[in-house]
């Protein structure tokens, strides 16, 4: 996922917030705001939205798509089109199709992360050797690009650095020359793609999690741990430590403490049989032609994976990654009901990184929370300071801003993900629609 990508996600924020209808419906009322009275569909609240999305499948830009936006505790407003699939008859795509979400898995491997320290069981600032002891005596690469010679490390990595991207530790997906290679022949490839990567990749990889951190600690380190965001395995190794940490398995935790309590009935690491009917197939553009890369019914999704990946490992709805970041735009709360206390999930959608780390996208410097971007400004598009999120490999996109209480997800399946710039394109269609519904409501 590339940082240009990235910012045009982050317009989506801004979409009903940077209007005046948003604001005042997100204000409290003693009677229903008239744009929203009745049985008023998504299409009909959103319809320059609905038109771009119907758009993008008549022309074959992708099977399917649906966003997700919701304002304060109003109901969520879902806009879909198309199909599951390219397949004659496939299911039409809607808010509880699944979506392979990829790095989209991080802020919820972060937000498990955060339960423990609420709990006392984690520290920030804890050294990672503390979870693994082989993490005690990393060694730095002086050219990563070019050779596998090394330094020692002149500090140890801690979980604060393992959730922000700045422990040093790469990612297969942005490494080059000798260390593709070293990362390839230790199985460090935490990630599903299709039937044939995967036989090749279970070849090699570590069979469970604690197995993968191992083996990450065996791999030399990129950059000095607290010095450099550099996008990594690093949320991956965390789901190791909250394994460790908690005493039972991550996805049990992550099951006991985030998805049952939000009602996340569709989020998994393993796509159910009694739910392959609803599991969109992925697509790779050849050119500016679709072309199956992962067709739903032979999916290694479908079976369970080698170990459940922090990093990109989940399977979602849009009606549930919904949930997720309603719980975070309210600071814990969902429903009634609290999830986690209100202090850690400000501190979660904080600026976690070391002192002095930023990351740059598009000439913004950008912090880094508990696996997902913040702002550390309002942005000239219209984000608050503040708002948090991250996008997926397969063009998903998950944004919430927690001062203005908008929150919006998109979910689609092809590769690459920067193929169209849907974000942007989104933004100025929610725009006219926020437009047309602040106009109606004088």
């Amino acid at each position: 996922m590339t940082t240009k990508r990235w910012t045009l996600a982050t317009l989506t924020v801004a979409l009903l917030a940077t209007t005046g209808a948003p604001a005042r419906q997100a204000a409290p009322r003693p009677a229903p705001q008239p744009a929203l009275r009745g049985a008023q569909t998504a299409s009909s609240l959103l319809p320059q939205t609905q038109a771009l999305y119907d758009g993008y499948v008549r022309a074959r830009k992708m099977p399917g798509i649906v966003g997700a936006f919701g304002l304060g505790d109003l109901p969520t407003a879902f806009v879909a089109a198309g199909a599951i699939s390219l397949d004659p008859g496939a299911p039409a795509a809607g808010p509880d199709s699944l979506w392979r979400i990829y790095s989209m898995t991080k802020p919820v491997t972060g937000m498990a992360a955060m339960l423990l320290v609420e709990d006392g069981r984690l520290s920030l600032d804890d050294p990672l050797s503390k979870y693994f002891p082989a993490f005690a005596k990393m060694r730095v690469l002086t050219s990563p690009d070019t050779t596998l010679d090394t330094r020692p490390a002149k500090k140890p990595i801690t979980l604060r650095e393992l959730m922000t991207h700045t422990s040093g530790i790469g990612y297969q997906i942005n490494a080059k020359g000798p260390l593709l290679k070293e990362y390839e022949r230790l199985g460090l490839v935490p990630a599903t793609v299709n039937a044939q990567v995967e036989a090749q990749a279970r070849r090699a990889r570590p069979a469970s999690l604690a197995a993968f951190a191992e083996r990450v600690a065996q791999a030399p380190l990129v950059a000095e741990p607290g010095t450099k965001w550099h996008y990594s395995m690093g949320l991956d190794v965390l789901a190791a430590v909250v394994e460790k940490a908690s005493g039972m398995s991550f996805e049990r935790f992550v099951q006991t403490r985030l998805f049952a309590p939000l009602r996340m009935t569709s989020t998994f690491w393993q796509v159910p049989p009694r739910d392959v009917a609803r599991f969109a197939s992925n697509y790779v553009f050849v050119e500016d032609d679709l072309s199956p890369l992962d067709p739903a019914a032979r999916s290694p999704w479908l079976q369970p994976p080698s170990f459940p990946y922090g990093g990109a490992g989940l399977v979602s709805s849009a009606r549930d990654y919904d949930r997720f970041l309603h719980m975070l735009q309210n600071y814990g709360m969902l429903d009634g009901a609290r999830v986690m206390k209100e202090d850690t999930a400000r501190l979660a959608m904080s600026n976690l990184m070391p002192a002095g780390v930023t990351f740059e996208s598009d000439g913004q410097q950008r912090g880094f929370g508990a696996g997902g971007v913040v702002y550390l400004a309002d942005d000239p598009a219209g984000a608050s300071k503040g708002s948090y999120g991250w996008a997926g490999a397969a063009g998903t996109l998950a944004i919430v801003d927690p001062v203005r209480r908008f929150r919006s997800t998109i979910m689609v399946n092809y590769f690459p993900a920067e193929k169209w710039p849907l974000a942007r394109e989104t933004f100025a269609a929610i725009r006219g629609d926020a437009a047309r519904l602040h106009g109606g409501m004088r």
